[in-house]
């Protein structure tokens, strides 16, 4: 068994952890309105050029731009208006020397127009400018061959990969894979995480607590931060200080479940078996127990034929902090994520002095402000048992593991929730 309460640096534990995680779960095909935030489980091609068809990326006329060359405010080019591409139609007209056509923004251009004028720099002659062609026009500024038109497939090349495997799909995403037609598409499953609540003090949070009990709110905490990254959450129940009952449940809860989450009994405490029930669940069993953070510290990693099993601290902060720093990653590796999305970081002038030790990575729940000089992060301390120093923050400022502390005025990073 590994060294009991073997403390490692955050990100070597991480990295330890993800070495462990190589299977990634299978694939499923749902449609593609339905996908946001889902990864993909194949690379997807483009069955056709986008744009299908040279388009118009201004109001005004289709021309020839040869025509146009010389134009000025001064000396303009003087076009005859010979008709109008509605929207949504082919552009069945053709285009002779000196004559222009009406266009619209993401209209078709005729095959022998080769540039757009806008309409702005045009005037109607002798016409009201409402008037239906024919008319003529004034051209105030010479246009290129090819400018303010979308060509066939310079968004996308039919063939071309659009998305690879292991993306996570985003809004612009889904927009991009409908404007092709694709509709559905295979994505991998969403991983089922077990959470299960130890201790004899624990209740349900719909029960009255008595004397010297506490409501179980980590299963609910964690449970949002597994919905947040793609998982699905499943409340195990809460189970007493008992070895062999703990036992079992894990071993239950694990089997129906891609990855396992025990909140409590993380602590070097003869109370506490999440280290021994990890053991027996299977190989390797536990990979370390002990990261150089707070809050959470004590926290134990462990993998089961590939599964991951976390024993998190049973106060709410700890267990919060933690699970974003191990369970949410393990989360997106299993869904084929070879890296954490970059989202939900920003950073902020801190307010006042942050306390540290050198050689931890500290995370201080902080409110953040608009201010004058920029975005200002106030810190919410308090201790780690607390709910609410979360429930009044905005994020937790990241103190890095080699820095004693953070001076007011220091430009620091902030993980939002």
């Amino acid at each position: 068994m590994p060294e009991f309460f073997n403390v490692l640096p955050p990100d070597e534990a991480r990295a330890l952890l993800m070495q462990h995680l190589t299977a990634v779960l299978p694939g499923e095909t749902i449609p593609t309105e339905s996908a946001l935030g889902r990864v993909t489980g194949t690379s997807l091609l483009a069955p056709h050029p986008l744009p299908a068809f040279r388009r118009s990326t201004m109001d005004g006329y289709a021309v020839r731009a040869a025509d146009t060359y010389g134009a000025s405010g001064s000396l303009p080019a003087f076009l005859s208006v010979t008709g109008e591409v509605p929207m949504g139609r082919k552009a069945g007209v053709e285009l002779g020397p000196g004559q222009a056509v009406v266009v619209h923004t993401g209209g078709m251009i005729p095959q022998t127009a080769d540039a757009v004028v806008q309409v702005e720099l045009t005037q109607i002659i002798g016409a009201d400018p409402d008037a239906q062609p024919p008319f003529e026009i004034e051209v105030f500024k010479a246009v290129a061959s090819g400018e303010n038109v979308l060509q066939v497939g310079e968004d996308v090349q039919p063939g071309a990969q659009i998305l690879p495997q292991g993306h996570l799909l985003r809004p612009q995403d889904l927009g991009g894979l409908l404007a092709l037609g694709i509709m559905s598409l295979v994505v991998t499953r969403r991983p089922h995480v077990a959470i299960l609540a130890t201790g004899d003090e624990v209740v349900p949070p719909q029960q009255e607590a008595g004397p010297g009990e506490i409501r179980d709110i980590n299963s609910y905490t964690v449970a949002g931060q597994v919905s947040e990254a793609g998982g699905i959450p499943i409340l195990a129940g809460i189970v007493s200080d008992d070895l062999h009952a703990l036992n079992n449940a894990a071993m239950d809860a694990l089997a129906e479940a891609d990855m396992l989450v025990m909140s409590a009994g993380s602590s070097v405490s003869v109370r506490d078996m999440t280290v021994q029930v990890i053991e027996q669940l299977g190989e390797p069993g536990v990979l370390f127990h002990g990261v150089a953070t707070r809050p959470g510290k004590p926290t134990i990693v462990g993998v089961v034929s590939g599964k991951p099993v976390l024993g998190l601290p049973g106060n709410p902060v700890s267990a919060m902090v933690q699970f974003d720093m191990f369970g949410v990653p393990s989360i997106y590796r299993l869904q084929g994520l070879k890296t954490r999305p970059r989202r939900g970081l920003v950073w902020a002038r801190v307010s006042q002095n942050i306390a540290s030790q050198s050689g931890r990575e500290d995370y201080v729940p902080a409110r953040l402000e608009e201010t004058p000089g920029g975005l200002s992060a106030t810190p919410v301390f308090g201790k780690s048992n607390l709910i609410y120093t979360l429930v009044n923050a905005d994020g937790l400022i990241k103190v890095p593991l080699n820095k004693g502390g953070l001076l007011a005025g220091d430009l620091v990073e902030v993980r939002l929730f």
